[in-house]
């Protein structure tokens, strides 16, 4: 399995979370890609709920990623604090969807 990142969501995951967490994470997309769950409308994009240290799932980060399950990759997409935004909006899923459909 490939990971792929946009540079934003590289520069995101940099900032919120360490470099161990992010290891932990990506073993966890490899080993189970579908552990995410589907976005209604959204073309296939998945959104995986993952906690940060010391905090449950509600107070953790929301990393949207696209499974391409031909080609063996995941492609790192988004990702935000659940304390910042609850859920992504219909104009940041048409943009993530088109980033997708460019790729």
């Amino acid at each position: 399995m490939v990971i792929i990142e946009t540079r934003l969501f590289t520069r995101l995951i940099k900032e919120l979370m360490s470099d161990d967490q992010y290891k932990k994470l990506q073993e966890a997309l490899v080993n189970r890609p579908d552990i995410g769950d589907l976005i209604k409308d959204s073309g296939g994009l998945r959104k995986v709920r993952w906690n940060q240290e010391g905090t449950g799932k509600s107070g953790g980060l929301r990393i949207i990623y696209y499974w391409v399950v031909d080609n063996h990759h995941i492609r790192m997409l988004y990702v935000y604090p659940k304390g910042k935004q609850e859920n992504m909006t219909k104009e940041q899923l048409i943009q993530l969807r088109s980033i997708v459909e460019r790729w």
